[in-house]
């Protein structure tokens, strides 16, 4: 089960979010988003669980507790929209 983990500390690391689900089963990756300019942490992301009652008990355990002083959040992770059609932001327009 793929959960996606918000307001993060920005100080947090990959190892960090491991070890903060680990205690409630197994972790097969856990990956904090960085901003792709500055390299800093963008305050989310990711971690996989293989089993799912393991990855439903660290939701409900883990939702709303203060790690490194920021309240968390977590939720199952939505798969990731297919924007491939979208025009974007104007700058195909035709003049």
């Amino acid at each position: 089960m793929n959960l996606y983990v918000s307001n993060l500390g920005f100080g947090t690391q990959d190892n960090d979010l491991q070890k903060l689900f680990a205690e409630y089963g197994n972790v097969t990756s856990a990956k904090v988003i960085l901003d792709k300019f500055t390299g800093k942490s963008r305050g989310f992301g990711f971690v996989e669980m293989p089993d799912k009652e393991s990855a439903e008990n660290a939701i409900k355990e883990i939702d709303g507790k203060t790690v490194d002083g920021r309240q968390v959040r977590v939720s199952e992770a939505r798969p990731k929209e297919d924007n491939r059609n979208s025009r974007g932001g104007g700058f195909n327009k035709r003049w």
